[in-house]
């Protein structure tokens, strides 16, 4: 079992590329279900999440071809349905290809869902909403079993108590593309992975419109065709490359930034003395080029997750090891996940100061952390460990950082490139079944500026 090695103090500098969205290019793979025509995907992220859903495709008769981050797939044998446990046990998202079955090939069984383990995240309303268009769905065994001889076009309440769904957008939209007649989803979630699930759909032929607003219109057609199609850049993996820059006080440009997708999160960092800049103006926001630089002397503030526009889920971890560093108490309150603090103790090892009560945790500011044996619980948990370990007085071992393949494309690669002192290390590098951590003398541990 790999973990991270980290030496903190370094500070970040250079450029670095955001890759392709992980979250998009779930949805969008599974789309390709939904036609025997070749579709093509450029900019695809190489993560062990991804290679799973390839794995997945092909178990459901695909072709699927990978060079580089091109992805190519083909569905040549329209007879496999089942999406079998030990391939959807290893993460959520697989859940997305129940849409895109039911409504090409009529039926589908597939086993209930894994992934992160921060809360029960039910998918009753992926299955609600394709009741409506007709499916008929029962549970077998862990597994659910959905049929329908021709899907039809309905009116679709889509909102849950923490908000829309996004994979349950993205299962009822997909499927709804080959209905008979015209569906409405209410409440649809409205995050940039759907608009950009949406392009690709009416790219193959589909009828869509509303994508991103939470009024989504779908024309069903008869088939889809093949297309080409280039994945969006990772909102949350640029968000995650800023916050890096500001905890070691660096000056890093990032390409590829999805800024008109993170003004929730810009806005945040502004408040806390974190800065970022397009650098060219001329450039897409929504696909550019800024520069992250951060006040010396970062300010508290209070924010809470909300869907899309709102400030990410995803990245309340990362923005919660920032704060650790800001002069005063910060207040974060989870509105999606109100479960997802799992980084909370382990922070905690490190020398932050939090206090946990609910769904809220208060964060008091501190002048450093220090170095420790740390353990990664889930993909963004282990997202903020990292982080806090580049800031961190001595030596950090992240263990258990599978989690962060299924996200982050060779994350130690990346924060390398930018001068981060961190490195890759096996099992072997283990003594008694405890990572190996440089021990901090007493009289180092002195207040300095950050």
């Amino acid at each position: 079992m790999d973990a991270f090695s980290i030496h903190g103090g370094q500070r970040l500098a250079g450029s670095i590329s955001v890759d392709g969205s992980k979250n998009a290019s779930l949805p969008l793979l599974a789309a390709a279900l939904l036609t025997q025509e070749q579709v093509q995907f450029n900019c695809v992220p190489n993560l062990s999440d991804i290679s799973n859903m390839g794995r997945l495709l092909e178990e459901l008769g695909c072709n699927v071809i990978r060079d580089g981050e091109q992805v190519t797939v083909t569905s040549v044998d329209e007879t496999q349905s089942h999406a079998r446990y030990d391939i959807v046990r290893t993460m959520r998202a697989s859940v997305c290809v129940l849409g895109p079955l039911l409504a090409r090939r009529g039926e589908v069984r597939i086993s209930m869902p894994g992934g992160c383990a921060f809360g029960d995240r039910p998918i009753d309303l992926h299955l609600r909403g394709l009741e409506a268009l007709g499916a008929k769905i029962e549970l077998d065994g862990g597994d659910i079993i959905a049929r329908a001889d021709r899907l039809h076009g309905a009116t679709i309440f889509l909102g849950g108590p923490f908000g829309s769904t996004v994979l349950g957008t993205a299962n009822v939209m997909s499927a709804a593309t080959l209905a008979k007649g015209k569906t409405i989803i209410e409440q649809a979630a409205c995050e940039p992975e759907i608009t950009n699930l949406a392009n690709l759909l009416n790219a193959m032929g589909a009828k869509i419109s509303g994508a991103g607003t939470p009024r989504v219109t779908i024309e069903g057609v008869d088939e889809l065709g093949g297309t080409t199609h280039t994945v969006m850049p990772d909102r949350i993996v640029a968000g995650t490359w800023a916050i890096a820059a500001a905890m070691t006080n660096g000056d890093v440009e990032i390409e590829r930034f999805p800024l008109d997708h993170l003004l929730a999160v810009t806005d945040v960092l502004s408040t806390v003395g974190v800065h970022i800049h397009q650098t060219d103006t001329s450039q897409n926001p929504k696909s550019c080029t800024v520069q992250v630089v951060s006040d010396r002397s970062l300010q508290p503030v209070m924010f809470t997750t909300q869907p899309y526009p709102g400030f990410p889920t995803d990245l309340q971890a990362q923005m919660m090891a920032l704060l650790c560093f800001s002069k005063g108490n910060s207040i974060i309150t989870e509105k999606i996940y109100p479960e997802r603090f799992m980084h909370v103790p382990e922070l905690s090892r490190m020398g932050a100061k939090l206090v946990r009560q609910g769904s809220t945790v208060m964060v008091q500011g501190v002048d450093r952390l220090v170095g420790a044996p740390v353990m990664a619980s889930d993909l963004r948990a282990s997202a903020s460990l990292v982080l806090a370990g580049l800031a961190a007085e001595g030596e950090t071992i992240v263990s258990r950082v599978y989690h962060l393949d299924r996200g982050y494309a060779s994350m130690e690669t990346g924060l390398k490139k930018l001068g981060a002192n961190i490195k890759r290390i096996t099992d072997d590098q283990f003594v008694d079944g405890l990572p190996v951590v440089e021990t901090i003398p007493a009289k180092k541990l002195i207040q300095t500026d950050r």
